[in-house]
């Protein structure tokens, strides 16, 4: 018997036990500061598109969002007593205002990036704990919260200085009298339609003649997917986003499913339609590349706070964004549906995931009325 007791197992003294929330394992390559530094240098094709394009107008807002954003943060550490630098440092609040930065026009006035960054760091980030604890993306929070505040502001557009320059080029984007008097030199400062704006709001023509040419045209759709179009400054070019996008993926800092599925199933709804109905809606490319799609689906909609955790679950997530995103276009009174599509999914991110959970190896279901 004491040879027993002497090779027994024995459990450490449960007094001695440290109980701690996952994980236990950590690792140095997954700091917050390193994942959050891929991030912005992924967002730098977006950023440098537009400059390009839109020039000072909207470095200026991005540099106003991303400092007003931070200043937030550092106020709301100071308050709640926390390391004023301690959640700075990880470089979460820079992204948040970059991110709110590409979701404003380059010609808002300063107040609005000012406002914006409150929601976004306050209302959308630390009221509910901080980072890694918001249900919602908090630039996204900002922008639907500014839509609702100041409509007229948030859907103003500024044109790219390529259409001011050869605006005779783009007349389905300005009215005619704007035009002339752009030519002749005449006016302070101009606005102009989305692509979006123009098909929802093209004129019902006779049978057999393509009222979405303005926009659904070959050098329109390249203008879209380079960047050449009014919008916000930093989802107007797809190729940019889709080069920060492919960044991401290739470091698996995203889940690749979200945005596959989510531009996936927005060419698949919008081709059927555009099929069935050819008057109703431009066709799926013109959808896939116009609006914030790929701003969505490759920044915002992979956030890993507020995405699913699982494979299936990243699938049903960028399928269901899809589907609100083109239910919205066609048929709802906004022309974008990109910031509401994820914000509601947001929502729905627990039910996602308790229904695409996975199951222990081993794992065995009892049968009804099986003891345990």
């Amino acid at each position: 018997m004491s040879e027993v007791a002497s090779n027994e197992i024995r459990m450490p003294d449960p007094e001695n036990l440290i109980v701690s929330s996952s994980p236990h394992i950590h690792s140095n390559a997954d700091e917050i500061w390193k994942i959050m530094l891929w991030v912005i240098v992924a967002m730098l094709p977006a950023a440098f598109a537009g400059l390009w394009f839109f020039g000072l107008q909207a470095l200026r807002v991005m540099v106003l969002c991303v400092v007003f954003s931070v200043a937030f943060e550092m106020l709301w550490c100071r308050i709640e007593g926390k390391p004023v630098l301690g959640t700075v440092r990880d470089l979460s609040a820079v992204v948040t205002g970059m991110l709110l930065a590409f979701n404003l026009s380059a010609g808002v006035p300063w107040w609005i990036c000012l406002v914006g960054a409150f929601i976004a760091i306050w209302l959308g980030k630390q009221v509910f704990g901080g980072l890694g604890s918001n249900p919602f993306n908090p630039a996204l929070v900002a922008r639907v919260g500014l839509l609702v505040a100041f409509p007229k502001i948030m859907t103003t557009w500024v044109p790219t200085r390529q259409m001011l320059a050869h605006a005779g080029k783009y007349t389905g984007f300005f009215d005619h009298s704007v035009v002339t008097a752009i030519g002749a030199g005449q006016l302070d400062g101009v606005t102009c339609a989305t692509p979006l704006g123009v098909a929802r709001n093209a004129p019902q023509v006779a049978a057999g003649i393509d009222r979405f040419a303005a926009v659904d045209g070959h050098q329109a759709i390249w203008n879209a997917f380079v960047g050449n179009v009014g919008g916000c400054l930093g989802e107007t070019s797809a190729l940019a986003l889709l080069i920060g996008g492919i960044i991401l993926i290739s470091l698996k800092l995203i889940k690749w499913q979200v945005p596959v599925a989510y531009i996936g199933t927005v060419a698949i709804f919008t081709g059927i339609v555009h099929q069935v109905a050819p008057g109703m809606t431009p066709d799926a490319l013109f959808h896939v590349v116009s609006g914030g799609l790929f701003l969505g689906a490759f920044f915002m909609a992979t956030d890993m706070v507020t995405s699913p955790m699982t494979t299936l679950g990243a699938v049903i997530f960028g399928i269901g964004c899809g589907l609100i995103t083109c239910l919205i276009r066609i048929w709802g009174g906004y022309p974008e549906g990109v910031s509401f599509s994820i914000l509601f999914m947001n929502a729905l991110v627990p039910l996602i995931d308790r229904f695409a959970k996975k199951f222990p190896f081993g794992y065995k279901a009892l049968e009804r009325g099986e003891a345990i």
